[in-house]
């Protein structure tokens, strides 16, 4: 190998043979972890910083430095094709260092003193995952506004609610939709519990041993917003964990959106009717003119699939993998930036999607009269006065046969027919199996009783609107930025 061949490489100087063309092209990671270079850049300038405490960078040099690797950032902010096909970088790490060294000389080899390439790639992909985490949360929030915003605007409309895919009990549709909020938010606090976690910097870490400088890594800690250094090279140039816990929270987050979309694909359905699929996200049939296809919703039922991949990818790589940096670790990326970018389409377009959606309620209000909706009501008419529930289901259900056989519902029969079920009916029983009264028998915290439902959106509000204010909003302008040349 050539002295000038050498000097492409950052490890070469023990070698005499060159590497196998083959195989240097298929170990490279240029081709996927491209998309770390404003993360490689960041933590690059945070180094030099601790450098120059350290001695190694005088206060001149360090400016000169961060100089020339924000002058990096700006040259391919919008060319980053041309980093992903550089022709002479091994990874993201090694094409910074050569575009610094073309710019500023032997100062720039200067900037890899007391580093490794094992710590760099921890601590670019834990900034990665941090900035898309804060997107995310933002998606989240514009979802979750809008369906509070369909659930306020659904005010009393009410719905068949299912067990068994079975019709069960009527609900209002704002419980309905409430509950995927719920779901939500529950995702929001998982990404910001993973937040905390991964919010340490393995700067200084060194290969696995620790930096050989006297490094003050808190210098650097600060200047990237970690809580605190790693507490242990060795964990901290291995760990992935906080990549596993990242794709098995999107992994929920895309199971959320899965069972959404199932149940917009079910309702769009002529058989149910009770959603009219906005046009703007829908499809036609090439063959069949009269279709309008629910694409939106059958994609995000197939993005989980995709999403749960990457987090199963990622686990089975890292099973087995002895302390501390193995090669193997590499392809733990490709699955990130993956699912990261599925996550991202798919939950912007579900907010503007949810916003389109247009409920047909009196289709939903039909399916609630019909089918004995109002049987558990019922029995609880009878528990009121006195009978135990086990006799009070009995009680109904031999009265939903009777109904069966002749054709009507409960409301329809006569006080003396429901008396052949029980000396306990009386005049009051037909107020209270009512659409309105079967929906208020449920007046505990978390039911679809309508007073109940009502400060439940008034609370749910509060909790949106919390999350919105701490993460705001993503418009499609920067979503399209964060996938870039994606």
């Amino acid at each position: 190998m050539s002295n000038e061949q050498q000097s492409v490489k950052m490890w070469s100087g023990r070698f005499r043979a060159a590497p196998d063309p083959f195989f240097d092209h298929w170990q490279r990671s240029i081709r996927f972890d491209w998309q770390l270079l404003d993360e490689e850049l960041t933590a690059s300038k945070a180094h030099a910083l601790a450098l120059r405490e350290a001695g190694v960078l005088t206060p001149g040099e360090c400016v000169r430095v961060t100089a020339a690797l924000d002058a990096i950032g700006e040259s391919y902010a919008s060319e980053r094709s041309a980093v992903r096909d550089d022709s002479q970088a091994e990874d993201i790490h090694h094409f910074v260092e050569l575009r610094l060294t073309e710019a500023i000389g032997d100062l720039g080899l200067k900037l890899h003193t007391g580093r490794s390439r094992n710590e760099q790639i921890a601590t670019d992909l834990r900034l990665f995952i941090r900035f898309r985490i804060h997107v995310l949360l933002a998606h989240i929030a514009a979802w979750a506004q809008q369906l509070v915003y369909q659930a306020s605007a659904a005010g009393e409309a009410v719905m068949a609610a299912y067990t068994h895919l079975q019709r069960a009990e009527p609900v209002l549709v704002a419980h309905w939709l409430l509950a995927y909020v719920e779901m939500l938010l529950r995702d929001a606090s998982r990404l910001e519990d993973c937040l905390k976690r991964l919010n340490y910097c393995p700067l200084g870490s060194g290969a696995v041993a620790g930096a050989t400088l006297s490094l003050d890594r808190t210098v650097a800690s600060r200047e990237l917003e970690f809580t605190a250094p790693t507490a242990n090279s060795m964990d901290a140039t291995s760990d992935r964990d906080f990549v596993l816990e990242y794709l098995q929270v999107l992994t929920l987050v895309a199971l959320h959106a899965s069972r959404f979309a199932e149940e917009i694909t079910l309702f769009a359905t002529a058989e149910f009717g009770f959603v009219d699929l906005p046009e703007a996200f829908s499809t036609g049939s090439s063959a069949m003119p009269q279709k309008k296809n629910p694409d939106l919703t059958e994609l995000v039922r197939g993005k989980v699939g995709r999403i749960h991949g990457a987090a199963e990818a990622v686990t089975l790589l890292l099973k087995g993998l002895p302390l501390s940096y193995n090669k193997d670790m590499q392809e733990t990326q490709e699955p990130v930036f993956a699912a990261t970018s599925e996550a991202h389409k798919m939950l912007y377009l579900l907010a503007a999607f949810t916003q389109a959606l247009r409920f047909r309620t009196d289709r939903m209000r039909a399916a609630c009269e019909t089918g004995f909706l109002n049987a558990m009501a019922a029995a609880t008419y009878l528990v009121h006065k006195g009978v135990p529930f086990r006799k009070a289901h009995e009680k109904i259900g031999n009265a939903v046969r009777f109904c069966l056989e002749k054709g009507c519902e409960l409301g329809d029969l006569s006080l003396e027919q429901l008396r052949a079920f029980g000396e306990e009916f009386d005049s009051d029983f037909f107020a209270a199996v009512t659409l309105e009264a079967t929906l208020d028998c449920h007046d505990v915290i978390g039911g679809t009783a309508r007073h109940r439902v009502s400060a439940a959106l008034q609370q749910t509000q509060k909790q949106v609107d919390a999350l919105v204010a701490r993460y705001g909003s993503v418009s499609m302008g920067e979503q399209e930025a964060v996938h870039a040349g994606a």
